[in-house]
């Protein structure tokens, strides 16, 4: 391959990606591509060497156009957490859908899609039906697609296991919604090692991958462990459902990106788990990292820098 484009590369995801595809190719390696609107946002790969950063809206179909000509393969990284119906469907169909057609344009074959576990067009949630409905552009297209349903991903720069750290060190007590759900979240390094295989192997066309870690948790356990680990455990306790969706419409109506939605307490209703019954890590030859060897160093780290910086802000005054 010659060219690799990456829509989302600037993301939690698509930045370990880029560093990954770098590291398997050296400096000899194919240019990977970068669209986004927000230049500032991809520092952390704009030094690396055959990345390009470059200015693009791909909600354009000539801007898509643009940046997937001469292009080898495309993978495709968008994805919201939090949304309306319609902003869901946009980012979640009407892209993947715009992408196939677009593919067909410029002459396109290979898509590495990374969907989600738990999609489905019947599931609780907005997120999870728009997931499948993306999923679902697919299968006619004629083009030679892999996808890829990673659980709850953790790392260095996640906004799960660093979010209740975080919230743990600011309050003396969590009350948790949706604390029973089951989760098999998984090392970012491993999703990224498992795209960067899959772009490389034939054999991955026509399939699709569940991407999880060797052990499933109930959200109350993830939540302890990140308390723990970064030095500010705190007593958790589960809400009870009328609490819980409370509690998130509060949520929802504060300033910002919600830390937890009416839309999130849905998905959390079925278990974000394998099913065994499609391929995962190991049929692409990747052991999955376990939590526990990972993320105690990195929650640890982050804490220990977030009190440099308020030692620091606190002696200049």
């Amino acid at each position: 391959m010659k060219k690799i484009l990456v829509l989302g590369g600037t993301g939690f995801v698509g930045q370990s990606l880029c560093e990954q595809l770098v590291s398997r190719h050296g400096g000899a390696g194919p240019r990977i591509v970068v669209p986004t609107r927000q230049l500032q946002r991809g520092r952390r790969v704009q030094f690396l060497p055959t990345v390009d950063v470059i200015p693009a809206d791909v909600n354009r179909d000539a801007d898509l156009d643009r940046v997937l000509a001469g292009s080898d393969a495309v993978v495709n990284l968008i994805a919201r957490l939090h949304g309306s119906e319609a902003e869901f469907q946009r980012t979640h169909a009407e892209l993947p859908r715009r992408l196939v057609q677009a593919c067909a344009r410029v002459g396109v074959k290979r898509i590495v899609h990374v969907s989600a576990l738990g999609a489905s067009a019947n599931g609780p949630s907005r997120y999870q039906r728009s997931k499948a409905a993306g999923e679902a552009v697919f299968a006619p297209s004629g083009l030679d697609v892999t996808v890829m349903r990673p659980s709850v991903i953790f790392g260095a720069q996640d906004q799960f296991l660093n979010l209740f750290a975080g919230l743990q060190r600011m309050f003396p007590v969590m009350p948790l919604a949706g604390a029973d759900s089951r989760l098999q979240p998984v090392w970012v390094n491993d999703v990224a090692d498992a795209i960067a295989l899959a772009l490389a192997r034939r054999d991955t066309i026509g399939r699709t991958y569940e991407l999880v870690g060797p052990r499933v948790y109930t959200l109350a356990e993830l939540v302890r462990l990140a308390g723990r680990w970064s030095g500010h455990a705190r007593p958790v306790f589960g809400l009870p459902g009328p609490l819980a969706r409370l509690q998130a419409l509060a949520m929802e109506c504060l300033p910002g990106e919600p830390l937890m939605s009416r839309d999130n307490l849905d998905s959390l209703r079925v278990d974000n788990v394998a099913t065994g019954t499609l391929p995962g890590l190991a049929e692409l030859g990747i052991t999955p990292a376990a939590l526990e060897a990972v993320m105690p160093m990195l929650l640890a780290r982050r804490d220990s820098v977030a009190r440099l910086d308020v030692w620091r802000r606190t002696a200049g005054r």
